[in-house]
């Protein structure tokens, strides 16, 4: 790396724009056109070397001076925000409905949404937040930051740590505030000071060469910005993985006690009881939608049970022992040992299980000659009568619906169920063909000895909970309080600096601020007030 020496003689790094030490321009770096507006010093890093501006040979350069680019971190921010518009189009592969005909997403998003959804799956929208392609625009926004602070924070701090009061001519003539003035005594200047002080300024006396300085800090405002920005970045990240953030859904009915999904079969909970209050039909409020839908919840609630397995054995019969009772409701979760589960849906009046009288066809008493009993949940594939009879059930529908003139079911839960029963007598091979549902039962040839028909059901209801375990929160939120101390760090204070030097029997005062220039200007005049000092002038605003 070249150097550049002054000359004052302080050696200054290659790229340098201001000297490190007497802040003159180096030549070839900043010039003077006779324009005055042009004239001014570009002050940005108090003219430092920056990596980015002095290393462009070897490929580890080139990459980091691409990714120290604003414009560079600007397109990648752009477009992973219209990445995450596109994963809102149609909902993500996680939020499928549990009801859906098929929860495959290859055939959910094409029935559902047709080409459009065709087109989403086939582009990879449906696990948007998830892809190797987004978590690399995430990560890829993250070393832009870091690269971007750290190529500018450094030369800065170095600079500002070690600029001096003393400072060359041509350095505080070519500030945009600046004044000489002639016969200043030296009373004078301590009068300067001493207000200078008073306004809370940090000055500095190097043989009688002031600098006058305050709000330094708020120059690191931006790079708080970034720390901020990089931890919610972390935090994003990390939500991706399942010891971070889980987030599962269940279903889980009444009386059943079941496995909490993500958590590795370590807690159970057990279903006691829903609850649902509806408005009743005469409030005026949700009128039109009691006409409309006929029940409107005012609050769904789910008793439950918490079990923790305490077996340490994989493998080994679980061994439950009762961790916590409570019920959760809409926007009331029930937490416990990291975990939340949110009451987020219901399912009303689902069939649990159907009984069926078998008789002959031909009895007008249609008198039971046996009779069984299916749970739906799970059903038998034959059941066995005690006369010799078989009942084999050939076909399942358990949300029953009739497409094109063929059965199928909307889902698989037991909704609408219908059954498709092949009937063994005894000692016969050759089965008799039965379809038999809710107000349905088909003799699919007409000629039928036995037939079967619905006795009795139970009925019971579903709660969909959400269960989540988020530990990226609190990196989100100290994320997002370091970024807004930044934000308050740098828009509510203003870093100024005041020079006052002396130069062949004058005074010379420039002064510098990253903000607020009206608020200098009026720091310096109740500085110089009752003093021989000019006042300051804008050079910007001087006629070119």
């Amino acid at each position: 790396m070249n150097k550049i020496k002054c000359e004052c003689g302080h050696v200054n790094h290659e790229g340098t724009v201001l000297c490190e030490a007497c802040g003159k321009p180096i030549e070839g770096n900043q010039h003077i056109d006779g324009n005055d507006k042009t004239r001014l010093l570009n002050m940005r890093y108090d003219g430092s070397a920056r990596r980015s501006q002095t290393y462009k040979k070897s490929i580890i350069d080139k990459i980091w001076n691409f990714f120290s680019s604003v414009k560079v971190g600007v397109w990648l921010i752009v477009l992973t925000l219209v990445a995450s518009a596109m994963g809102t189009i149609f909902p993500q592969e996680q939020w499928i409905p549990a009801n859906a005909v098929s929860r495959d997403p290859a055939i959910y998003y094409e029935s559902t949404y047709g080409i459009f959804g065709q087109i989403y799956y086939q582009l990879g929208f449906y696990d948007l937040y998830s892809s190797w392609w987004y978590l690399l625009l995430v990560a890829l926004i993250g070393i832009s930051l870091v690269i971007c602070s750290i190529d500018r924070f450094v030369p800065l701090y170095k600079a500002l740590k070690n600029q001096k009061a003393k400072r060359h001519e041509t350095f505080l003539s070519r500030q945009r505030l600046y004044s000489e003035s002639d016969n200043v005594s030296k009373e004078e200047k301590q009068q300067i000071i001493k207000s200078l002080k008073k306004q809370r300024y940090s000055v500095r006396d190097e043989n009688g060469h002031i600098l006058a300085e305050k709000g330094r800090f708020s120059r690191w405002g931006p790079y708080v910005n970034h720390i901020g920005l990089i931890i919610v970045l972390i935090a994003a990240v990390l939500r991706m993985t399942t010891p971070m953030y889980i987030d599962e859904y269940m279903w889980i009915r009444e009386g059943e006690r079941t496995v909490i999904p993500g958590t590795n079969g370590e807690y159970y909970a057990k279903n006691k009881d829903f609850i649902l209050e509806t408005y009743d039909k005469d409030n005026q409020r949700f009128e039109e939608a009691i006409k409309k839908e006929g029940v409107v919840a005012k609050n769904f609630e789910t008793e439950l049970v918490i079990y923790k397995d305490q077996t340490s054995a994989t493998g080994a019969e679980p061994k439950l022992e009762k961790l916590k009772e409570g019920s959760t409701r809409l926007n009331h979760p029930m937490k416990f040992d990291g975990y939340a589960l949110y009451q987020a849906g219901y399912q009303s009046n689902e069939f649990s299980s159907m009984s069926f009288k078998v008789h002959e066809t031909d009895d007008p008493n249609e008198t039971a000659i046996g009779s069984i009993t299916i749970d739906l949940t799970s059903p038998k594939s034959e059941y066995k009568l005690d006369n010799g009879l078989r009942v084999v059930i050939d076909q399942y529908f358990p949300d029953y619906y009739l497409d094109n003139g063929e059965p199928r079911s909307k889902s698989k839960y037991p909704k609408n169920p219908a059954f498709v029963f092949f009937i063994y007598p005894p000692n016969s091979d050759d089965p008799e063909v039965s379809f038999v549902g809710i107000r349905k039962n088909i003799d699919a040839t007409g000629e039928n000895e036995y037939k079967l028909g619905l006795q009795d059901f139970e009925m019971r209801d579903v709660s969909g909970i959400m269960v989540i375990r988020d530990y990226t929160l609190p990196l989100f939120f100290l994320g997002g309080v370091i970024f807004m101390i930044g934000v308050i760090q740098g828009m509510y204070w203003h870093h100024r600096r005041i020079w006052i030097n002396p130069k062949n029997g004058k005074l010379l005062l420039a002064a510098h601020t990253n903000k607020n220039w009206h608020g200098v200007k009026t720091d310096i005049e109740k500085a110089i007030a009752n003093t021989n000092v000019n006042m300051v002038k804008d050079q910007q605003e001087l006629p070119g």
